[in-house]
């Protein structure tokens, strides 16, 4: 099934390029189904490109899916057009009624500030607590997952001597946990980030599961034993090209910056880089949506309903108690 996605959406073209189907409301509205809904809040710089990557990944799935964009209005975005925005996002105070199958918040380039130095933080903090009665499933990436994984339970980050950047092996904990299903034993990610979350803070929390993780950059795939929450250290929603544009990017600014390991063939940046983790990302996101399909309910608002009996009776950090399935 195709991406429902609005007509003149500048990812639409890119991805029929690629032979992936898309299609808009009018087209939409002819199939008899109940589609998924998802809500994605783009807090990166380069909207238009964090679009194309995400929709790229969510069309691989055999379910129609419904897209809505989500911006923050606590922040003035400088590197995607007004008349962009205004066509095709919108900001909570339009959509807090709205209920979603799933979402996804992405990374920003605000991870050496202090969480509550983010100009939006406490924007951020009232669209994730909404979250929790409103959406099914939500994927936080990158600093989006850093976010997440502060604001529901209190894991700080922390700064770290030098930027991880490249393409690093990550290893299954367990090779039959449903999200990672059908993922071969080693898969690579893509990072790039100046902070890492504490690890020990992590593993204290009895309601989180690693999924896959690096034994030198640490934890990757982390989520909530009923998957209502998933943390994506990494970027798996990364193009091919992506961090060779970050490279010579710093390199031209003059900034310090090492080549991405794992990356250009030879470490030769004058090498096409290859692309290794498609696979497993298209496999992560198809896998995800498909639980959501399996799980959500079919009447979307009875999400805001659901309560599971069985549960450890924890707290979060800001006194919220939560409830997961063994």
């Amino acid at each position: 099934m195709p991406i429902n996605i609005p007509k003149d959406l500048p990812a639409k073209e890119i991805l029929e390029s690629e032979k992936i189907f898309a299609i808009d409301d009018s087209d939409a509205s002819k199939q008899d189904i109940r589609p998924l809904k998802l809500v994605i809040l783009n807090l990166m710089p380069k909207k238009i490109e964090t679009e194309t990557q995400i929709l790229r990944l969510i069309s691989k799935s055999p379910l129609q899916v419904d897209i809505d964009f989500l911006m923050v209005k606590s922040h003035e975005a400088k590197n995607t057009s007004h008349d962009h925005l205004v066509k095709f996002y919108d900001t909570f105070d339009h959509l807090h009624n709205q209920f979603y199958d799933g979402m996804i918040i992405t990374g920003a380039p605000v991870e050496q500030l202090a969480f509550e130095e983010v100009d939006y933080w406490k924007e951020l903090m009232d669209i994730m607590e909404w979250s929790k009665t409103h959406v099914f499933s939500t994927v936080h990436i990158c600093w989006g997952a850093q976010a997440g994984l502060y604001y529901h339970y209190g894991i700080q980050k922390k700064l770290l001597p030098e930027k991880v950047f490249g393409i690093f092996p990550e290893t299954l904990v367990d090779e039959y946990d449903f999200l990672t299903n059908g993922f071969d034993e080693i898969h690579f990610t893509p990072h790039s980030r100046h902070t890492a979350i504490d690890e020990e803070a992590l593993r204290k929390v009895k309601t989180l599961s690693i999924l896959s993780k690096n034994k030198t950059i640490g934890s990757n795939i982390i989520v909530t034993k009923d998957y209502r929450q998933i943390f994506l250290i990494g970027h798996f929603e990364y193009g091919k090209d992506t961090l060779a544009q970050e490279y010579w990017r710093d390199v031209h600014l003059g900034k310090p910056i090492h080549i991405p390991y794992n990356y250009f063939p030879n470490d030769d940046p004058k090498k096409e880089p290859l692309l290794k983790w498609r696979s497993h990302a298209n496999l992560l996101y198809r896998n995800w949506l498909n639980y959501v399909y399996q799980v959500t309910p079919y009447v979307i608002e009875k999400i805001g309903d659901i309560r599971v009996p069985i549960g450890t009776g924890e707290k979060d950090a800001h006194g919220y108690s939560h409830a997961f399935r063994k």
